[in-house]
């Protein structure tokens, strides 16, 4: 072989090793980048300038609306409460559906008070759900209730009452509004018959009731709540026209406990 053929083909042998050699260079620094982008460290900058990369950056918000409800083991589907609630009703208004049985919307001379001492079962019968304020469930309520007449020429109305509460339960609140409405019937030593004016009219009566407020929880078991009440009893035109059907149309505060009956709700994943 001549000089000048050896020559090129050490040329030759060279060039292809300088290829082979950057080609190896130039995967290294790839691998090199993206182990780093794995691990979150910055990028090494190339000649030319800043190479911009894009870094996944984790956000809190998942975590915060993954905290769960306690509200859930307070409030559940088939939860068995009982109520106790003791109210004070001196405040004394026309009925509230007159419109409906066309009743005067008047109070009568005679006034009352009544204290309602009454205890009741609460059964939930959901869970929470709903969208917004209207967020909650639905419990329903059978009672047995003793009302003592401090002032009125009755002294005493002894009923039972069933109905319906609905919660508003927003999201890890302790403080939980309601509404809820009752109604039942009753028996009061009624005075209409021994001749006393706007007395009630016979002993068999009915009520009404229908009330809101608000509940503090301090754990699943225990909670307490306060609110407004309005009372409505009368015999429904029953003892008419012997004796005038007046009414009972009161309102005022009520305060009352709650406990839970039975084992608490087993943990669900939220």
């Amino acid at each position: 072989m001549s000089s000048s053929g050896a020559a090129w083909g050490r040329r030759a042998a060279m060039s292809a090793l300088l290829s082979v050699a950057a080609c190896s260079l130039q995967a290294q620094t790839a691998r090199s980048v993206g182990d780093d982008l794995v691990n979150g460290t910055d990028p090494p900058s190339s000649s030319a300038g800043p190479v911009s990369y894009s870094k996944r950056v984790p956000s809190d918000k998942t975590s915060r609306d993954a905290k769960p409800d306690f509200n859930r083991d307070i409030y559940y589907r088939n939860k068995l409460e009982f109520s106790f609630e003791s109210g004070w009703l001196p405040i004394n208004i026309p009925l509230v559906f007159d419109f409906l049985v066309g009743s005067p919307y008047t109070t009568w001379p005679l006034h009352y008070t009544l204290q309602p001492n009454i205890a009741s079962l609460r059964w939930q019968l959901d869970g929470i759900e709903g969208p917004l304020i209207l967020r909650g469930n639905w419990d329903f309520t059978f009672s047995g209730s003793a009302t003592i007449i401090p002032r009125g020429p009755e002294t005493r109305y002894f009923a039972f009452d069933y109905g319906i509460r609905r919660n508003f339960i927003p999201r890890n609140w302790r403080i939980v509004p309601y509404y809820e409405m009752r109604g039942g019937a009753g028996n009061i030593n009624a005075k209409g018959p021994d001749g006393v004016l706007y007395a009630q009219g016979q002993d068999l009566t009915f009520t009404l009731m229908m009330g809101s407020g608000a509940r503090y929880n301090f754990s699943p078991r225990a909670s307490i709540e306060a609110g407004v009440t309005y009372m409505h009893v009368s015999n429904a035109y029953l003892s008419q026209p012997k004796y005038e059907d007046f009414g009972i149309n009161v309102y005022g505060p009520v305060i009352g406990i709650n406990v839970r009956l039975g084992r608490p709700k087993p943990p669900v994943e939220q």
